[in-house]
């Protein structure tokens, strides 16, 4: 399968870095401080959500915002404890792409998103995080701001997903979509094509674009 684009939007953490321990260890810590049940939390689709998105459908409003602060703060300082690591194929297949023809597009804050990025090494050209939109994935407003930002029809894009609520978010801008099974087994992913990690697909860039191919 051939897939071509003029534009590459990767999610960051579970698609380009892993950070799946340090999220878990940082949100379970979260909620026991919060009084949140192990019931209430289960119950929250966590991966690809904002995290005011996610306290809000937790705690009371007023709690939400110092709520925020707190796992923002968790989460950078787990940084260094591996809370951010480099997944298969990550680093060959975004350097073989011009820094202009693709975008980091989390639902992370932008602190959080730049250190988890500088601890990987990873230094998009454009970044759209948390605080860029109204509304966060899966509503496909922050797809649609990237696309945007790089003067991309979304059409011509393709999304790179981790999670279901990320591929729910490139579906409705139009784009292409390109699971990853890092965080999620491939059935529960709704993609145009699923695959292991980057590692199973090459890039070839020309004049008219990009084309992405899964390797043998």
């Amino acid at each position: 399968m051939k897939i071509h684009a003029e534009a590459l939007l990767f999610d960051n953490d579970g698609t380009l870095v892993s950070s799946l321990e340090s999220v878990r260890r940082c949100w379970t810590r979260w909620a026991e401080e919060f009084g949140i049940t192990a019931e209430d939390f289960a119950r929250v689709e966590l991966h690809g959500r904002t995290a005011v998105t996610i306290a809000a459908d937790l705690l009371p409003a007023d709690v939400v915002p110092a709520a925020v602060a707190r796992i923002e703060a968790l989460e950078v300082e787990d940084v260094a404890n591996g809370g951010a690591v480099l997944l298969p194929g990550t680093r060959d297949f975004l350097d073989s792409l011009p820094a202009d023809r693709w975008a980091v597009v989390t639902s992370a804050t932008r602190r959080l998103a730049e250190a988890r990025l500088a601890h990987a090494d990873i230094l998009p050209k454009t970044l759209v995080v948390a605080e860029d939109v109204t509304r966060g994935k899966p509503d496909p407003e922050p797809y649609l701001l990237a696309a945007r930002q790089l003067g991309v029809d979304p059409a011509r894009c393709v999304v790179f997903e981790d999670a279901p609520a990320g591929l729910r978010a490139g579906r409705a801008a139009g784009m292409i979509t390109v699971a990853l099974a890092t965080t999620h087994e491939a059935r529960e992913l709704d993609a145009d094509l699923v695959v292991s990690d980057l590692s199973a697909l090459s890039a070839l860039v020309s004049d008219g674009g990009v084309e992405i191919s899964v390797r043998g």
